[in-house]
């Protein structure tokens, strides 16, 4: 756990943490609204032990006259790209008064794990609310006490709560750096300033001077994957990446004899010394999802962290990514980005 003034991060690593520590700092969360939650969640899939606790600090909300509103993705069909969407535990929230606004993952996916509490504190990072989100992946949490940066996300919830289900319709919200405690932090949205979010992270990237730390289950973005690469030859930086071996690999295998120019640079980046992946567990409706799910960047002092995984059909999802620049929390997190790498193998 980081504490930056304002700002908390939590960091989560495959069967390091009780994952009903993270539903009770959840809850915990929830427990301090007065006056409204809005959670925006992709992925909401919890067990008997977990739900309970979760739902418990919703019940509580309601009961203090909070008004709470649910956005979540929907649908499990087969034109989405990459594994099928989950459908959201209608258990967690069902037969409670919350309005719900869902999404149907086709052809974009609502990919969110947001919550804005009172208009002036944020729940962000890369989790979703499931037992192996909480156990079993790697993640970042995010919190953040500021009206600012609350105030972004309640744009970004609001053009999808009148989107009519079109993610398309999401993420046109302007990123302005806010001060929050030491640090400046500045919101990023997709859809709608996707390709700024790119070639900002892209710029950050090819700009540092000292370290780069990546943490993506992939990379596929176009500008992010040459900066990279490029990065990678030249070998004047310390560098340092960990994937999701497994997604990587299915990634290739799709590539097969097309875009022969992003193949080679990623078989270039997969391959590089410096390149660690997790070989997780093929996604299925019924399997272990114990992916490299954390998806976070450090470029000297600056962190990238949020929802957003660096392939170029994330651009066109909901998402959203937090750019910090805090030194101290770069440190901490880059530090992160090194246990991960060690703790699995170059890739191959």
């Amino acid at each position: 756990m980081t504490d930056a003034g304002a700002i908390d991060v939590v960091t989560l690593s495959d069967g390091a943490q009780d994952p009903a520590s993270i539903a009770e700092r959840l809850a915990a969360f929830l427990d301090g609204a007065r006056s409204s939650l809005d959670l925006s969640v992709y992925d909401v899939h919890l067990g008997p032990r977990l739900r309970p606790i979760v739902r418990g600090a919703l019940e509580r909300a309601l009961a203090r006259g909070v008004r709470v509103r649910f956005e979540h993705n929907e649908a499990m069909g087969e034109k989405t790209k990459g594994p099928p969407p989950p459908r959201t535990d209608p258990e967690v929230v069902g037969g409670l008064a919350i309005p719900v606004v869902s999404f149907p993952g086709v052809p974009d996916l609502m990919h969110h794990k947001y919550v804005i509490r009172d208009g002036a504190s944020l729940w962000a990072g890369s989790t979703n609310w499931s037992d192996d989100s909480w156990s079993r992946e790697e993640n970042v949490i995010v919190t953040v006490d500021s009206p600012d940066v609350a105030r972004a996300f309640a744009d970004d919830f609001e053009q999808l709560w009148r989107s009519h289900g079109e993610v398309a319709r999401g993420g046109h919200v302007a990123s302005h750096p806010a001060s929050v405690g030491g640090a400046t932090v500045t919101p990023w949205f997709a859809p709608g300033r996707a390709r700024a979010l790119v070639h900002r992270m892209a710029a950050a990237m090819g700009h540092a001077q000292r370290r780069l730390r990546i943490a993506s289950p992939v990379i596929t973005s176009g500008p992010i994957l040459g900066t990279l690469a490029e990065v990678a030859e030249e070998r004047r930086i310390d560098l340092g990446i960990v994937v999701d071996a497994t997604q990587v690999h299915e990634v290739l295998y799709q590539w097969r004899g097309r875009v022969a120019w992003k193949r080679s640079m990623l078989e270039r980046l997969a391959h590089d010394d410096r390149t660690s992946g997790k070989r997780s567990t093929p996604w299925g409706p019924a399997t272990v999802h114990d992916f490299m799910h954390a998806k976070l960047t450090v470029a000297d002092d600056t962190v990238f962290v949020g929802s957003y995984n660096l392939s170029r059909s994330g651009e066109t999802n909901a998402e959203d990514m937090l750019e910090i620049e805090d030194a101290a929390l770069a440190d901490r997190l880059a530090a992160y980005v090194d246990e991960l790498r060690r703790r699995y193998p170059a890739f191959s």
